[in-house]
């Protein structure tokens, strides 16, 4: 579990075929990944770190850096893990860390666009469309993670592709982050609202039952 708060931004410096293969199809890919400003003294193998949003095991690990192996599956649902590049990181919360965010599973639920990126005063106004199969779960005032960064939904305007959201970052956010490398068109991996999700689930069973 994680709260959506960037610890660092590491990198992905080498990407190569896993060596083992997955259940749901095929090789992955395995990530050797620098630390960057993360505190690893207290990282150890086996431990679940979040990269870009995607929970990850750390199967190994040096002074400055570790490695995780991603799924066919994960790479499907994700942007962003499959090339070397800056990746935002944050270690698994534990039962005594601040709740700084919200509640982040570090499952990925797809991709979203980048439509707009608008500097306003010190702050800078994103823009993202998502897709169809995403646009219920986002509110304003609610929660979203994109890229990992636990984020509040300004505005939601829906349309026949999905749902474009307005959010607002921050100076420290922004500088903070990875989002502040992106530009307009490119994609972010997003993870919606786990509560609004299993209200959905409840909501179909109590359907399909009656």
């Amino acid at each position: 579990m994680f709260t959506g708060i960037v610890q660092a931004i590491g990198r992905i410096v080498s990407v190569e075929p896993a060596q083992v293969a997955w259940a749901e199809g095929g090789f992955g890919l395995r990530l050797t990944v620098a630390f960057g400003g993360l505190d690893n003294s207290d990282m150890r193998i086996g431990d679940s770190i979040a990269m870009n949003g995607a929970c990850m095991t750390v199967i190994a690990q040096d002074a400055e850096s570790f490695q995780v192996d991603v799924s066919r599956e994960s790479l499907s649902r994700t942007t962003g893990l499959d090339q070397p590049g800056p990746v935002n990181l944050e270690k698994a919360m534990r039962a005594s860390d601040r709740f700084g965010g919200h509640m982040v599973s570090g499952h990925v639920d797809g991709t979203g666009v980048i439509k707009a990126i608008v500097q306003i005063g010190e702050s800078h106004q994103l823009l993202v469309t998502l897709p169809a199969a995403l646009s219920a779960y986002v509110s304003e005032k609610g929660s979203i993670a994109l890229d990992g960064v636990s984020l509040t939904v300004n505005a939601v305007q829906d349309h026949d592709q999905g749902c474009d959201i307005s959010i607002n970052l921050i100076p420290h956010t922004w500088q903070s982050t990875t989002l502040n490398l992106r530009q307009p068109g490119d994609r972010l991996n997003i993870e919606v609202d786990q509560l609004a999700k299993q209200v959905e689930r409840i909501l179909q069973r109590i359907h399909q039952v009656q």
